[in-house]
């Protein structure tokens, strides 16, 4: 058990479980960075609601959220981070998770304060419907992201952490890699969007996205409407073209704008202490670690008072190997 406060110790834990063999591309970095940003991409500017503090995932209203399917898997990761240091809060592993596995990928280096708290209760949840839908355009981005205070350079540079991971139809109902190394933080993702031609397919579940088929490497690689929009619109476009070719600019950008993503809602004073409180303990609320018993897959509950999610996955891992 580490002592409270010790967030290198914490960095150094997550960045040794990136590495999954038996999960998606052998790597848990993606989902992780995909856990940060949902948590967080609930904000609303206007009524100063969601965003990453409290951690409302482990309550049904937004772990169940279909917005956030799959996302079980990295909150059950994170679990033995959790366990060697339960001084910390989750809204701050969650994030800090997302920062370290970007990092640990390739990618930039991002400012990340502690100091988030967890709810208590779910009487702080964000309402369905906060986050992107990949199906729909540029207004629907407009709408989400406006929302929470970006404006569109920040828009096209979020959309670049579509360079890791993998969509799954059993989630999101989209299926495949925006890139060739899901696992590698890149600009490939604004390269290939302008120098591939994209055809719009329908998958078997009546989801349409679009697709690129190399016949030489008999590869696909997928990019959702959204992606699409952005070489559509003419505000967004330059942006693409202007992180298609400078790498470094995307970094230097992409790192600004998850730092603002991950911070959204959090109040410092002028020393840069959080002061967000729950709403019963006030002050650095850490939940307690999630049980380690059997329950029902169909769950995303609250630590003390319903099922673990690991029993599940454990058991999927177990058939996972059965096929090998």
């Amino acid at each position: 058990m580490n002592e409270k406060g010790n967030f290198a110790a914490v960095r150094k834990d997550i960045a040794k479980l990136l590495h999954q063999p038996e999960y998606d591309d052998g790597s848990a970095g993606p989902v992780l960075v995909r856990l940060a940003w949902h948590s967080s991409g609930t904000y609303d500017a206007a009524t100063d609601t969601g965003g990453s503090n409290g951690a409302g995932m482990r309550y049904e209203h937004e772990g169940g959220d279909p917005a956030n399917a799959g996302l079980q898997h990295a909150r059950v990761f994170l679990e033995p981070v959790k366990a060697a240091h339960p001084w910390i809060t989750y809204a701050d592993l969650w994030t800090l998770a997302g920062v370290v596995a970007i990092k640990e990928m390739g990618g930039p280096s991002i400012p990340w304060q502690g100091g988030r708290t967890d709810f208590v209760d779910d009487s702080k949840l964000p309402p369905h419907g906060r986050l992107p839908d990949g199906a729909k355009g540029s207004d629907h981005l407009r709408w989400i992201f406006y929302r929470m205070g970006f404006n569109d350079q920040e828009i096209v540079a979020l959309s670049g952490a579509h360079s890791l991971g993998r969509c799954h139809s059993d989630r999101s109902g989209f299926e495949g890699a925006w890139v060739n190394n899901p696992t590698r933080f890149s600009n490939q993702y604004f390269r290939l969007l302008l120098s591939l031609q994209w055809k719009k397919k329908t998958l078997k579940n009546g989801v349409e996205q679009f697709v690129n088929y190399d016949e030489d490497s008999e590869t696909e690689l997928m990019m959702l409407p959204t992606d699409i929009a952005l070489t559509q619109d003419r505000e967004f476009k330059p942006w693409v073209e202007l992180y298609a070719r400078d790498k470094d600019r995307f970094f230097d950008d992409f790192s600004k704008v998850f730092a603002k993503l991950v911070e959204l809602g959090i109040q410092r004073d002028e020393n840069g202490v959080a002061t967000n409180t729950d709403n019963e303990n006030g002050g650095y609320h850490a939940a307690p670690k999630k049980k380690s018993t059997a329950g029902s897959p169909a769950k995303s509950t609250d630590d003390d008072v319903g099922p673990s999610e690991s029993e599940p996955l454990k058991e999927g891992n177990k058939a996972f190997r059965a096929r090998l």
